[in-house]
């Protein structure tokens, strides 16, 4: 595991990560055979449904990249986010629900001890939801206190309290953390990562279990409650694996939590990166992350999310430091695939050099790249499991798609810096 101590601040040597992307829909035989003709027929074959040419893309990807295309030299590298891209809905939601449900958030001797952006009307809220009564420390009855359920599962599912007011403010560079995803791992803080590791295990079974479709009451939400695994992308991992790729998970959730879950896909905890806490003496989750890039150790500052992603990637399996590991590197150090199903994921889902997978959610900065296809390397899919219906409106790509590293919104630019035209949604 992964994890430094807040008395060894030295950088954590991690594995790489690459994430593949998916392949399409239904991909006849005859276009799997046209894009590998020259490739010997005991090469890695990808299988199962995908939409429209979207298997025999990544097929020829994955032959071109892979032991098959005969290149040698450095192993290909493919990268995918996690939730919502290997998995049907969140895991790191699905542990917090079950945590929630059994008790295992421990009480803070302040909630703003628990994110250095947390407002006074977050703290207030808690405070008057969760009660002072638990010493601090000691778990919080959330079980049966529907209001601290409540607050916490609002708090990190919108930003916002019951109320509805802010419960983050200040300032952070929105394309390399948001509050409220680096807010998980600290709330828990004062846990082992094994403690941790076991809450999600169980979790895991729970959901794994659970009907699709099926939803679970949590205080006043009512959320997910089941995950699967999507075969296409399992197999696509496997696929990948066979043909010589390094494949690694890229994610914003907690890394304990994202690596009990990759494990089920054949990938291992040094080929899964996540928000990475510092351990205390005893071992125990802090509030801190580990830092990327120029950005050192802090509270969440450098999570990988959007950009943030790209620079774990740089860092961890490439070996780029400092202040480059932001900037996108040269063909030779970018992943061959990466998959992503969210404005989180373009950066590094843009990076790749062979085909940028997409899961397509609805996101309007990811969507946008994804239609405008400025490389034809851009493979949309739609969710495998519950896919959402056509989005109506056109994506407002050349107005407010972009997420601007301040918070506001701007068009979304190609590498010339002309302005991507407003998108239709096409594949669903």
């Amino acid at each position: 595991m992964r994890f430094r101590s807040v008395l060894a601040w030295t950088t954590v040597a991690a594995a790489a990560l690459a994430a593949a992307p998916t392949a399409p829909a239904a991909a006849s035989s005859a276009a799997s055979s046209t894009a590998s003709s020259a490739v010997s027929s005991n090469c890695p074959r990808l299988s199962g449904h995908w939409y429209g040419d979207n298997r025999a893309h990544l097929q020829q990807v994955i032959d071109e990249r892979g032991s098959c295309g005969g290149h040698g030299g450095s192993r290909p590298v493919a990268a995918f986010d996690w939730d919502n891209t290997v998995t049907k809905n969140d895991v790191t939601d699905a542990t917090i629900s079950w945590a929630l449900r059994h008790d295992k958030i421990l009480r803070p001797a302040s909630w703003q001890d628990t994110s250095k952006w947390l407002t006074d009307a977050a703290d207030t809220a808690l405070t008057a939801a969760c009660g002072t009564d638990v010493p601090v420390g000691a778990p919080l009855p959330t079980a049966t206190n529907t209001r601290c359920t409540d607050e916490i599962f609002e708090i990190r599912e919108d930003g916002t309290t019951m109320s509805g007011a802010a419960a983050f403010a200040g300032d952070w560079n929105h394309r390399r953390t948001v509050p409220q995803y680096a807010w998980v791992p600290q709330l828990f803080a004062g846990h082992t990562v094994a403690e941790l590791t076991s809450y999600t295990k169980k979790a895991r079974e729970e959901a794994l279990a659970a009907p699709v479709g099926s939803t679970r009451t949590l205080g006043t939400h009512t959320v997910p409650g089941y995950v699967r695994y999507y075969d296409q992308q399992r197999d696509l991992i496997r696929t990948l694996q066979r043909a010589g790729f390094d494949v690694y998970i890229v994610s914003a959730g907690s890394e304990p939590v994202t690596e009990v879950w990759s494990r089920g896909v054949g990938i291992d905890a040094a080929h899964t990166i996540a928000i990475r806490s510092v351990l205390d003496r005893h071992g125990r989750i802090t509030t801190w992350n580990q830092g990327c890039g120029d950005v050192p150790v802090s509270q969440g500052e450098a999570i990988p999310y959007i950009d943030g992603k790209r620079c774990w990637i740089n860092q961890e399996i490439y070996g780029v430091e400092g202040a480059a590991a932001w900037q996108k590197q040269d063909r030779r150090h970018r992943t061959a695939i990466a998959g992503g199903d969210a404005d989180t994921d373009v950066t590094f889902v843009g990076d790749a050099t062979g085909a940028h997978l997409v899961l397509n959610r609805n996101k309007s900065e990811v969507m946008c790249r994804a239609y405008d296809d400025a490389d034809g390397r851009w493979v949309i899919n739609p969710m495998f499991i519950e896919p959402l219906p056509r989005k109506t409106d056109p994506y407002p790509c050349s107005t407010t798609a972009y997420n601007e590293p301040d918070g506001g919104k701007g068009p979304v630019r190609r590498a010339d810096g002309s302005v991507v035209p407003d998108q239709q949604d096409t594949v669903h």
